[in-house]
């Protein structure tokens, strides 16, 4: 199993293995194409990242006063998307729910819960599938 890192040291990052998780999300997000866009909501990449999550992203790399910075080509990044999920994670998850960490991803830090529920259920799904 992966461990992602963002190439920083071991103190700064939270090591819980989303690998199961990202890559159910993926499989509802893009189905694997690392290329796909849509520009009904401007997310692109493997996991559909859309401007406002690059932005939080280097936010809080800023506030933990990590010198990184990604930029809106990264999410077509596959290893760059999966570290902007993480600390996405990091930021608003930090008990690394994986409820919680499907509904923010698909509806923000402020999220419904009765609109992410389909999203929910169909990353769940992929998720149990991996598990078999």
């Amino acid at each position: 199993m992966t461990m992602f890192s963002i190439n920083i040291t071991a103190q700064e990052v939270k090591q819980y293995d989303w690998t199961k998780v990202i890559n159910a999300i993926i499989q509802v997000e893009s189905e694997g194409n690392p290329n796909a866009y849509n520009p009904n909501g401007d997310c692109a990449g493997i996991l559909q990242i859309t401007p406002i999550v690059v932005k939080d992203a280097n936010e809080y790399l800023k506030m933990k006063g990590i010198n990184k910075h990604y930029t809106l080509r990264d999410r077509y990044n596959v290893e760059k998307s999966k570290e902007m999920f993480i600390l996405i994670q990091e930021r608003y998850n930090p008990k690394n729910n994986v409820e919680e960490a499907i509904r923010i991803w698909n509806g923000g830090c402020g999220y419904s819960k009765a609109k992410t529920e389909k999203y929910y259920r169909r990353v769940l799904s992929h998720l149990n599938e991996s598990y078999e």
